[in-house]
């Protein structure tokens, strides 16, 4: 049992979770809970070390012992060790480091999703595990996002990062990957445009909603076909970006599926 908060293993998790770079150097981030690494364990997703505490419930034994299974290196720590390495307040009694892959990409894309300048990870977090509701094939990270293997981008997203390919990219390979498959590319406004239900939806797509605060850049606006806007007849200047997301991927999941609308 690791019981010092000092063990080299314990502060390369710390590190993990409280810095960007080094999840880039090393390739790799942290999930906590047990939800989330269930999850990541039955999307056969690559771990390189588990921690978990004796108090940990049924399911979560069940899931250090099928990363036990695997060969993960897999460590029994001190409560007080867990809560050390952990972002949580209340630990769930197990954390996961994970190899930072990238779930592939369908070899057509017919629905992509850009959230360009969003800053905050609740509502990055939120906006991916709304595109894995609605289908969206590929979530595209210009540069400026927030990192999408941050500690709370990880919770509010929900395993979202299992299912879905999230790619981090620059401006010009995104306009490669649009222009490769004919994609429409559709931006979200607070005021200019058609209104968004009024806009054809149902061909090959890509949605580009702006950051929290200046709304989309200049980089967004040039690819840009058609510019839509959600209406809000009361006084507010514009919608949380997460929300204004989830609005206009469920109307693309309307208009393509008869039977809902």
């Amino acid at each position: 049992m690791i019981t010092s908060t000092k063990n080299p293993k314990v502060q390369y998790v710390r590190e993990l979770q409280s810095r960007s770079r080094a999840r880039r150097q090393e390739g790799a981030f942290v999930v906590e809970g047990v939800r989330l690494a269930e999850e990541a364990l039955a999307a056969g997703w690559e771990a390189r070390l588990v921690f978990y505490t004796e108090d940990l419930d049924e399911r979560g034994q069940a899931v250090v012992r099928g990363f036990m299974d695997r060969g993960t290196q897999v460590e029994l720590v001190d409560p007080a060790v867990l809560r050390s390495a952990s972002d949580t307040v209340t630990p769930q009694g197990i954390l996961a480091v994970l190899s930072m892959l990238t779930v592939p990409l369908p070899e057509t894309l017919d629905f992509i999703f850009i959230p360009d300048a969003v800053r905050d990870p609740g509502n990055l977090g939120t906006i991916l595990r709304t595109a894995a509701a609605a289908g969206v094939d590929a979530v595209f990270l210009p540069s400026g996002v927030v990192d999408p293997f941050s500690p709370k981008v990880l919770r509010s997203a929900m395993g979202a990062h299992f299912r879905l390919p999230v790619l981090t990219i620059a401006w010009d390979e995104i306009r490669n990957y649009l222009e490769f498959h004919s994609l429409r590319v559709f931006l979200a406004s607070a005021r200019a445009g058609k209104v968004y239900t009024q806009e054809n939806f149902r061909i090959p797509l890509a949605l580009i909603t702006g950051g929290e605060a200046e709304g989309a850049g200049a980089s967004a606006s040039e690819l840009a076909d058609e510019t839509v806007h959600i209406p809000m007849p009361g006084e507010a200047e514009s919608l949380n970006t997460a929300i204004a997301a989830g609005i206009l991927m469920f109307e693309v999941v309307r208009q393509r599926n008869p039977a809902i609308s």
